[in-house]
């Protein structure tokens, strides 16, 4: 079916609405980072950049390490951000904008986010890096579209469970497992367990300020939930959007943190930077040695 203007929304220059890209401007390896900032601190490895973008909080450098082609862009923060970037990046590939139809066969993104998180393990420590093996939803997204595999996953109903009366939250949450071969990709080096994302940062993950919380415990909780012998190691607000709509979609996606927090013991990083130029490099180490 053709997709109407009112759904699909392009620029008068072709470019989708809020990334303000066309096709051509973006690769089929898509690193995404919350911060805008943070793009150039990801191109500047680059050999050369073909293409600079930039609308609202989003932030788009493509270009070339040796022969690997590959993007960078920001997308702010938040599942509601994640929405837009990963359906507006899947429509410049597989949407034919001059018919306004889907193509006959989809091309597969590779995602891989470069973000910041709360570790939620004492034994995770402040500036160490995890690799997401799998996001536990507690933002609501996917409630709007129809991913039975993800809101009935087992891990969810161990999770429901775990919580038992406790749990009374107005949201349905949803599993997403990363891409198996990017799992194995990103082993070395980086912690591997599950990750919590949350649609805020200050209540949605258990930090009370002058606003009550609703649920003083949910931070144990979380803690303490295993399923299959893996855990819970960090919170943040993206990853599970972000392997929810991957898996849609038909695309790979991993989420790459750099532990700034461990709300565990309390500790907070001597140097973000320092954490988050670690991270970017170990990425782009492993990236170039798997093209």
């Amino acid at each position: 079916m053709k997709i109407n203007d009112s759904e699909l929304i392009l620029n008068k220059d072709g470019s989708v609405y809020h990334l303000n890209l066309r096709p051509e401007q973006v690769a089929p390896l898509i690193i995404t980072v919350g911060d805008q900032d943070r793009v150039a601190k990801v191109s500047q490895h680059f050999d050369r950049i073909e293409h600079r973008v930039h609308k609202r909080e989003f932030v788009t450098h493509t270009g070339r390490i040796g022969e690997q082609r590959l993007t960078v862009l920001s997308s702010g923060i938040g599942p509601d951000n994640i929405d837009i970037v990963v359906n507006e990046l899947d429509a410049l590939f597989n949407i034919d904008f001059q018919t306004r139809k889907p193509k006959p066969s989809p091309t597969p993104l590779t995602f891989i986010r470069l973000g910041t998180a709360g570790g939620l393990q004492a034994e995770v420590p402040v500036d160490s890096l995890v690799a997401s093996t799998g996001g536990i939803g507690l933002d609501g997204l996917l409630q709007f579209y129809q991913a039975p595999e993800q809101q009935q996953h087992p891990v969810v109903g161990a999770l429901r469970a775990h919580f038992g009366a406790a749990w009374d939250f107005p949201v349905a949450p949803y599993f997403a497992p990363a891409d198996p071969a990017l799992i194995e990709q990103f082993s070395d080096g980086f912690y591997q367990g599950y990750t919590a994302t949350n649609p805020g940062f200050y209540g949605p993950q258990g930090r009370q300020l002058r606003a009550a919380v609703r649920f003083p415990g949910y931070l144990d909780r979380l803690q303490q939930f295993e399923y299959a012998g893996a855990r819970i190691l960090n919170l943040e607000m993206e990853t599970a959007a972000l392997f929810g709509l991957s898996r849609l979609l038909g695309h790979r996606a991993i989420s790459l943190s750099a532990v700034v927090a461990n709300r565990a013991l309390g500790q907070f990083s001597q140097d973000t930077r320092k954490a988050v130029a670690n991270l970017i490099r170990a990425a782009l180490d492993k990236i170039t040695k798997a093209s």
